[in-house]
């Protein structure tokens, strides 16, 4: 404001022209204008900003305004949550986007985790300053549990529970064969909720178990969400592990020993990053989560939170797609039969039929029976041939035959002959009983002929006669 509006750099100069001109200037800005310090934006400077980041520095214009309002610090000249809403053009940019790790690179990590070895571990002007266990307890549980950096460092003595036949029992009073058992996780009171328990991979189980085997007797620490004095798993010497431990130690090392890049197209590889691929994960299986199971398994307060993390991927939507049959529904495979002796003999030029489609019951000799309004429910026409004739046993007996397949879109009439059965077909011969067949007459005068059989009202190419 200082820079373009020197009259309104103080808030209490503000008003709705001066809130559209703020929103006009947002929406250009770049990484780096108007900060003091860019240490640690990288490559980021001069990039257009994000619409998340768009929409933070508006809600939080909002919030201030809003706040000076109700205190009565500022007078009201404009509507904060109207004259700074969130334009249309950013907001539909705004959606759940998780930035989920590829499968290839997470099979890595994974591999890297669970193969952890003591030479892996960094190396400090003092040594190794993290056990092996530890170590790689916290990795285990970085890439199964689907928990927060601060959820993980928050984890307490007795966090894992094995249950075996409907009872909890703990690894110390009875050994239990993974298998036969399930592992439940006791996670702390979060950000978005309070405690609760999931099941967890046995592979996690395993590994907390061996960390709290061999840890040495701690004291209490602080647990600065609720105030109590609890018992850490991830102590160490008296202190608590930090929170950026796992995105600034743990996963660079895992990176290294899988051989993947720290970073890929969709930014840094970081604790979060591993959160939202599992729940991706779960979401997409075989046998998926829903939403509102992956919303417990995740501890969230709301269904919307879960969806900002569980996204359909293109192959589940795709094999999704494909079961719903859509394309099968209003496109038919209609069999097309070529006589080659006719073609070349010569007859077919002189107006002999020699391409029959197989309507199950019969043959049409019609060459553009693609285009036919009675393909559906044929009228005994001339381009008809039925299957119980010799011309269509000699037809079928021909060894020479080519099969090809057409495909051939139906209208709504026709698919619901197909699909609905006797009752469709009398409706539709009832609609085309005036509507000239390929060989001339209506399926109406065709009737009124003597001696004519009665149209045709069979199936149609998928029931049987």
């Amino acid at each position: 404001m200082a820079a373009e509006h020197r009259d309104a750099a103080d808030p209490t100069e503000w008003t709705r022209q001066i809130c559209a001109s703020w929103i006009a200037a947002l929406d250009r800005m770049k990484v780096g204008d108007y900060v003091q310090r860019t240490a640690g934006m990288g490559d980021r400077l001069g990039k257009p900003l994000e619409a998340s980041s768009k929409e933070g520095q508006l809600a939080a214009l909002r919030r201030f305004f809003t706040d000076c309002h109700e205190w009565d610090w500022l007078p009201r000249r404009f509507d904060p949550q109207r004259a700074l809403a969130t334009p249309r053009s950013i907001a539909a940019l705004l959606g759940p986007n998780p930035r989920v790790i590829a499968d290839e690179v997470w099979a890595k990590l994974l591999w890297a985790g669970l193969n952890l070895r003591s030479d892996d571990l960094p190396v400090t002007s003092s040594g190794r300053f993290y056990p092996l266990e530890m170590v790689r307890a916290i990795t285990v549980a970085r890439l199964f549990s689907g928990l927060r950096s601060n959820e993980i460092a928050r984890l307490r003595l007795g966090c894992i529970r094995w249950q075996h036949d409907g009872a909890a029992i703990t690894g110390d009073s009875e050994e239990v064969l993974a298998r036969d058992s399930v592992c439940l996780l006791d996670v702390p009171t979060n950000k978005t909720g309070t405690a609760f328990t999931k099941p967890v991979d046995p592979l996690l189980g395993q590994a907390l178990d061996a960390r709290q085997a061999v840890r040495p007797s701690q004291p209490r620490l602080l647990d600065r969400r609720t105030g109590e004095q609890v018992e850490l798993l991830f102590s160490f010497r008296a202190h608590r592990i930090s929170t950026a431990y796992i995105n600034n130690t743990v996963i660079p090392m895992l990176c290294h020993k899988a051989g993947v890049p720290a970073a890929d197209i969709r930014g840094n590889i970081t604790s979060h990053r591993a959160r939202s691929t599992i729940a991706s994960q779960l979401y997409n299986a075989k046998e998926p989560m829903t939403l509102f199971e992956l919303q417990a398994w995740l501890g969230h307060r709301s269904p919307q939170s879960t969806q900002y993390y569980a996204k359909i991927t293109p192959n589940t939507l795709a094999r999704a797609y494909t079961d719903a049959g859509y394309f099968a529904r209003n496109v038919r495979t209609i069999e097309v039969l070529i006589d080659r002796d006719t073609v070349t003999s010569g007859a077919a030029a002189a107006g002999e039929p020699w391409q029959y489609y197989d309507l199950s019951h019969g043959f049409c000799s019609y060459s553009f029976f693609e285009q036919c309004q009675h393909r559906m429910a044929c009228a005994r026409c001339d381009f008809y041939t039925p299957k119980e004739s010799s011309k269509s046993q000699l037809l079928q007996a021909k060894s020479n035959l080519q099969r090809m397949l057409v495909s051939i879109p139906l209208t709504d009439g026709e698919q619901a002959a197909v699909q609905d059965g006797q009752a469709s077909i009398d409706q539709l011969l009832q609609r085309l009983a005036d509507t000239p067949t390929p060989a001339g007459p209506t399926p109406r005068q065709l009737d009124a002929k003597p001696g004519r059989p009665l149209p045709l009202t069979v199936e149609g190419p998928d029931r049987k006669s």
